[in-house]
């Protein structure tokens, strides 16, 4: 069955096959960039202590439409870091989550955060723009990913300083992260064919990912219960969008998710 990842997936690889940039012109200005903030270290100290959140800047998305669409970034940055976010996700998805790298530019430079660029990452050059764009971190989907192109992605982004969160939805996928060196594993909670939550699996996972790994709990975080719960599960993190750009008052909002 065709989900609305393969859709997406398809666009950014065309989108790929028609880009002519010389991936050894693009690498080398990424290597020039500033020092990154350490995204992965920022979630391992404050886990030590309480459960780390990385909120999420998102417009809008496939499944559900419009969230938040006219969200002003510095603003919802500034709302998040006063609630005691850890870290920031960003996407940066123009056709299909209305985000683009300028909401990432603008949100990074209005708080001292590090930020996840949130996007599908199919070409080694998404992995230069991330840096470019000054993303901290780079997301990987295993499900879109080939073993081989784990690997040389994940080898890529870490010469260049970025961190990796490697998304995955079950065991076979996380043996695919952990052969390509994976250090930040993400489990998202949402079927990818019937979009449902299924805080289960983030359970089980939790239980099968190694404890010098940090773990990420991703998608379907509605409030406090499902954040005491994932933290009970073994989580150093989890990367909460939809309630957290949809809510009346983010601040007061992330302050509940901050679990011990």
């Amino acid at each position: 069955m065709k989900t609305y990842l393969d859709a997406i997936l398809a666009f950014h690889r065309e989108r790929a096959r028609a880009d002519t940039r010389s991936f050894q012109d693009v690498f080398h200005l990424a290597s020039q960039m500033p020092p990154c903030r350490g995204f992965a270290h920022a979630i391992a100290h404050e886990s030590d202590s309480r459960l780390a959140v990385i909120a999420e800047i998102k417009r809008r998305s496939p499944s559900k439409g419009n969230l938040n669409i006219d969200v002003d970034p510095v603003v919802l940055a500034q709302q998040y870091e006063l609630g005691g976010a850890t870290c920031l996700s960003v996407l940066t998805d123009v056709e299909h989550f209305a985000g683009s790298p300028e909401d990432l530019r603008i949100a990074r430079g209005s708080v001292g955060l590090p930020v996840l660029r949130k996007d599908f990452t199919v070409d080694l050059r998404d992995i230069c723009d991330a840096r470019l764009m000054g993303a901290d971190a780079v997301l990987l989907i295993a499900a879109a990913l080939t073993g081989a192109e784990m690997a040389s992605f994940h080898e890529v982004a870490t010469s260049l300083g970025l961190d990796v969160l490697v998304e995955v939805h079950d065991e076979r996928e996380l043996e695919v992260a952990l052969t390509a060196n994976a250090s930040m594993i993400g489990v998202n909670q949402r079927d990818l064919v019937t979009f449902q939550v299924d805080h289960e699996r983030a359970v089980r996972m939790g239980g099968v990912i190694p404890s010098h790994v940090v773990r990420v709990a991703e998608s379907g975080v509605r409030g406090r219960d499902d954040a005491q719960s994932l933290r009970d599960a073994g989580y150093d993190a989890v990367l909460v969008g939809e309630s957290l750009v949809t809510a009346t008052n983010p601040t007061e909002s992330l302050q509940l998710l901050r679990c011990t």
